[in-house]
């Protein structure tokens, strides 16, 4: 990490401690990692009892996300990525799809949570082109504003904005339509949205009741609420953008890499996201 960075160099600050369940350290559980406790590894197949194939959507929407900046780096020719609300470090990352499509492209990855704060400066001390920073998700101006942000997002050029499954956790109170608005209003025209987001199938799909299961035990577990949405109010987030083929539709079908042997989980089919474009 550079020294203009703007985070504390003390990273036993940011852990969280044992006995409290973090959803980022739940997120690293659904996928296999190594950075969480017993107790999250509990929630987790909590969780997974009332959605079977949780786990796998967490894997899901990784492997969306590589696909889709892979894309952006290789094909759109976008060289500024800006991840908003990036997980733990795993085997592969954005930057490491980015620069081997692009080695001049910057990637600058925007965090709240202390855990990936501290696991994200260890991974990118001394790279020159990937940095992480602090700043709250809730409040565009502090994204955009951020004068790290500012030095290595050039704002008047297209940029990649990622928002993948984060708006999951943004409840109406604090408008994630604005939110979404702002940052876009921010973008150069010729920028891309990569975005993801939990649907509300209605209450007569056959999941709606497990999805109020799935809330409650959020809830019970001090996790942040997890939000399903109708499509249209996910669409109104993306608002003059033109969403780009296939449309926005569960994540492990956005443009995979192979057929599918299985059909997909219930819970995974309201995953859904895609990629817009700023006309």
């Amino acid at each position: 990490m550079t020294q203009d960075d703007d985070l504390p160099g003390d990273d036993d600050q940011y852990v969280v401690p044992e006995e409290v369940t973090n959803l980022v350290r739940l997120y690293d559980a659904m996928l296999g990692g190594k950075d969480n406790y017993e107790n999250d590894r509990e929630v987790r197949d909590r969780l997974t009892l009332i959605a079977p194939g949780l786990s796998e959507m967490s894997q899901d929407i990784h492997n969306f996300l590589l696909r889709a900046t892979r894309f952006l780096a290789a094909e759109a020719g976008i060289r500024q990525f800006l991840d908003c609300g990036p997980a733990l470090p795993s085997t592969e990352n954005m930057h490491d799809v980015v620069l081997r499509a692009n080695t001049e492209a910057t990637i600058v990855y925007v965090a709240k949570d202390p855990l990936t704060l501290a696991h994200g400066r260890a991974l990118l001390a001394g790279n020159d082109q990937a940095r992480i920073l602090e700043a709250d998700l809730r409040d565009p101006q502090d994204v955009i504003g951020n004068p790290t942000v500012r030095k290595y997002i050039d704002f008047s050029e297209p940029v990649a904005l990622c928002h993948a499954g984060t708006m999951n956790y943004i409840v109406d109170e604090w408008d994630p339509w604005r939110i979404m608005a702002e940052l876009t209003a921010a973008c150069a025209p010729g920028s891309y949205v990569v975005f993801a987001h939990l649907l509300d199938p209605g209450p007569d799909h056959e999941f709606a009741e497990s999805i109020l299961r799935l809330q409650a035990a959020f809830q019970s577990a001090s996790l942040l609420t997890i939000q399903f949405r109708p499509i249209d109010r996910i669409t109104d987030m993306l608002a003059g953008l033109e969403i780009l083929e296939p449309g926005l539709v569960p994540v492990a079908d956005w443009w995979p890499d192979g057929p599918r042997t299985q059909p997909l989980a219930p819970i995974r089919q309201l995953l859904i996201g895609g990629i817009a474009r700023k006309p």
